[in-house]
């Protein structure tokens, strides 16, 4: 069987099963995309894992994880300025972070040429809302094309590779959940790699290169420009394509995956639909919907989260004095989660009650007990909730931050009172401790999410002497995305740099108060956080513990894992704070009330052992795994 890297990498034609993610990085390398950029983030972190699959000495592209998004988008943007074809790739929200940059990239006449790839998330499966990046193209005149599957996610990223080098311009392609996830078996076209001319080509003739006033508006014509001559691709593009079954009373607009679950469910349906499936949704085929719309009585728009598609038909049908009845989204629903096909047979029941069947699905009723998520057994971050909570009083507020220690504001921690975005704890925190003289206000701030977005809050906390304590959660990766690399560590994904030590980035900017301790030293830790709130202004604790999913992965993989585990003695008297207070997965109670381990789960690191108020608790076998 091959490898993801020789199936990436294969010379010839060839038809394999690949996820959406891992066939983008295909077609990346027959597009010719010699620079690429990232921060990772759900659903797109396996593009990273398919370039990293790839033996370096046979990938034709640089590829880096940015410390943010806005980064990520600067550097491919650089790159195309300087004619390489580049790529940046990140989640959702990670617009955001890059909208500063982003929004300005239509405005330049881009060498090289450059798309951005982006995972939306309907349904919010790992994110903090349903963020509709279709808007973002909107705002910044760049074109969008929107895949229903992983073929479609190759064959797509190749015609806006190829717009993108040729009319030097940016393409987006936005990607969803189930798209970036899916498997499909696709036939790759013959890979050259040709040799390539890596002469820098920036034009310094034509610089600069600066939307001030005095040029803002003229780059801004040329946007709208390269957009209207844009409509043109669309209206001709295979992407866009009408699905005829002679059916003129009721027609179907669709796009992206939606468009998979709608054929799903017109398999049941009493007469067959024509369909106008929409790939390019920015600029739309405004000659394909005249016509589709003309030649139907009725239209249903069918459109995964917000009514951007609705709106724009609207209004051509308007302009154009067509009379169609056009039918959108008619309740708050139709706003809410991904379009999967139990979703879409509801909406086509509501809009069009004989055109499907009554459809009752008997599913047995199973009771099943919550899951909620939980910390990782020995996650070094238990602990610090652990014993930061007996350091504050039940009025003190605490400010989470994005990344596993997210679920500290679970029972049994409940640390972590408010959320709002990467890197937003201190400065939240800050506003937080304004006319605050009764309530500590204490702030979590993840490493990687420091280097990410954390550092300006910081500054401005020294800046302007906001008084609060901020506990930076360092475990060396980033781990809710899969252990990448951060800068703190010594190294990135192609090799050995420069490690930025978190305590001395921090006596730089002139904090005062800093504190190092594991977090399994867990008197320390609390000792530390009561200390701290005695002194004013800022103070950090760096409360330090490996990720031990990733240690423990690591030592497997070396054979030195030490297949400890913990056990409870006779000394046990039922307090449960194991369980209530502590929380580790491992421990379970008996329908009799007594506790035990579950030693499929227990990584025998012995953080719980302190926790015990009776010393119940004991490590049981010391051993490497694999010895007898």
């Amino acid at each position: 069987m091959k490898t993801l890297g020789e199936i990436l990498i294969s010379k010839e034609p060839i038809t394999e099963i690949l996820m959406g993610n891992h066939a983008l990085v295909r077609a990346m390398l027959e597009s010719g995309v010699k620079v690429v950029t990232s921060y990772p983030g759900s659903p797109t972190p396996e593009i990273a894992e398919g370039i990293r699959s790839i033996p370096k000495d046979k990938n034709p592209m640089y590829f880096e994880f940015s410390v943010n998004e806005k980064v990520a988008t600067e550097v491919a943007f650089g790159a195309a300025m300087n004619g390489h074809l580049s790529t940046v790739f990140f989640k959702s929200v990670g617009l955001n972070v890059a909208a500063d940059s982003f929004v300005q990239l239509g405005l330049f006449d881009l060498q090289g040429g450059m798309v951005i790839v982006l995972g939306d998330d309907p349904g919010a499966n790992s994110s903090q809302n349903e963020q509709d990046n279709r808007h973002f193209s909107k705002l910044s005149y760049i074109p969008m094309y929107e895949p229903n599957s992983p073929k479609e996610v190759y064959e797509m990223f190749k015609e806006a590779a190829k717009i993108a080098k040729e009319k030097h311009m940016p393409v987006i392609l936005r990607l969803t959940t189930h798209v970036c996830h899916a498997k499909e078996k696709i036939t790759f076209d013959k890979l050259e790699i040709e040799e390539y001319d890596y002469t820098p080509k920036f034009d310094h003739i034509n610089a600069p290169h600066i939307p001030i006033a005095a040029r803002a508006l003229d780059m801004k014509r040329m946007a709208l420009k390269r957009l209207e001559e844009f409509k043109e691709i669309s209206n001709n593009s295979k992407f866009n394509e009408i699905i005829d079954n002679g059916n003129k009373k009721r027609g179907i607009i669709v796009s992206g995956l939606p468009y998979l679950s709608l054929l799903d469910v017109l398999e049941y349906a009493n007469e067959k639909v024509d369909i106008l499936k929409i790939g390019i949704v920015n600029p739309l085929p405004e000659k394909k919907i005249i016509g589709f719309l003309k030649n139907h009585e009725e239209i249903k728009i069918i459109e995964e989260l917000d009514d951007i598609m609705e709106k724009d038909i609207k209004t051509l049908a308007y302009e154009n004095k067509i009379y169609t009845n056009i039918i959108g989204k008619v309740d708050i629903e139709d706003w809410i989660g991904e379009y999967k096909p139990d979703k879409v047979y509801d909406i086509l029941k509501k809009t069009w009650p004989d055109l499907l069947p009554d459809i009752k699905m008997e599913i047995p009723q199973v009771k099943l007990n919550p899951r909620p998520p939980q910390l990782c057994p020995g996650c070094g971050h238990r602990s610090a909730f652990h014993a930061i909570k007996y350091a504050l009083k039940d009025t003190d507020i605490t400010v989470a931050d994005i990344g596993c220690h997210t679920l500290g504001y679970l029972e049994p921690y409940n640390m972590g009172q408010v959320l709002l975005s990467m890197g937003h704890s201190t400065s939240t925190g800050a506003g937080l401790s304004l006319f605050n003289k009764t309530r500590n206000v204490v702030a979590f701030l993840g490493d990687s999410t420091l280097f990410h977005a954390g550092i300006p809050g910081i500054i401005n906390a020294i800046f302007n002497k906001h008084n609060l304590t901020l506990i930076i959660m360092e475990n060396g990766t980033t781990a809710m995305t899969g252990h990448q690399d951060l800068p703190s560590i010594g190294k990135n994904i192609n090799g050995p740099t420069e490690a930025i030590p978190i305590k001395k980035m921090l006596e730089g900017l002139g904090i005062k108060y800093i504190k190092e301790v594991d977090t399994y030293q867990q008197t320390k830790l609390r000792e530390y956080v009561l200390e701290a709130q005695k002194e004013e202004g800022l103070k950090v604790i760096i409360a330090k513990h490996p990720c031990m999913l990733k240690l423990t992965r690591e030592q497997r993989r070396k054979g030195t894992f030490r297949n400890n585990k913990v056990e409870v003695t006779d000394k046990c008297d039922h307090q449960y704070v194991c369980i209530s207070d502590f929380g580790c997965p491992a421990y379970q109670i008996t329908p009799e009330g007594d506790v035990w381990v579950q030693e499929d789960l227990c990584i025998g690191d012995g953080s719980c052992i302190q926790t015990c108020p009776t010393n119940a608790l004991s490590f049981k076998i010391v051993s490497k795994e694999g010895d007898k």
